[in-house]
């Protein structure tokens, strides 16, 4: 009886051994060049957007820096678990004017050769302004860059880029209400 608790004692440690080998080449971090070399970006729009809109009693409007892209799987195994985080500047600038740090693939990977959905970065802060007219002469309204970071798994935050958000602003102002509304249209005979 010793002998069949010893074989099977040695048997369920190779197992746990097995599984804890696999389970640390599993976890093993990518290194920086790993992640450059697994991503490939595709800038799909950049363009300032309405964070915060209001006419009344006070109007005001606070657009944002935006910009959405999609990656590609280079490398030869799925990629899982990666972070986005995309700090939105002037180039000239010593501080930031936003960031925005998203957890974009997650459960659902990339296989290898295959595109990501959409991802869309927003700068938390923004310009403000009255009416969208007033952005035209805003000193604050300038084109900013958004450098875009990406964290695999456990790895560091590595840098794959910068690119300039455009001046397009993707937004529409609401239109006064019609003053006429009370007057009917003539009947058309």
């Amino acid at each position: 009886m010793k002998k069949g608790q010893r074989i099977i004692g040695l048997t369920a440690g190779i197992a746990i051994l097995v599984s804890l080998l696999g389970f640390l080449a599993a976890c093993k971090t990518m290194t920086d060049e790993q992640v450059k070399s697994a991503l490939q970006i595709e800038i799909l729009d950049t363009a300032w957007v309405a964070k915060e809109y209001k006419q009344w009693p006070r109007s005001k409007l606070t657009l944002i820096p935006t910009i959405t892209f999609r990656v590609k799987n280079t490398s030869a195994e799925p990629l899982r678990y990666v972070y986005f985080n995309g700090i939105f500047k002037n180039r000239d600038d010593a501080d930031n004017l936003g960031d925005h740090f998203l957890g974009a693939i997650g459960n659902k990977p990339v296989l290898p050769g295959e595109w990501s959905d959409p991802i869309t970065l927003r700068s938390n802060f923004g310009v403000e302004g009255k009416r969208l007219e007033d952005f035209k002469s805003n000193p604050a309204w300038k084109t900013y860059f958004v450098r875009i970071f990406a964290q695999v798994g456990g790895s560091h935050h590595v840098p794959l880029g910068e690119w300039p958000v455009s001046r397009k602003i993707d937004f529409k102002e609401d239109q006064p209400a019609h003053q006429g509304l009370d007057k009917k249209e003539p009947d058309k005979k």
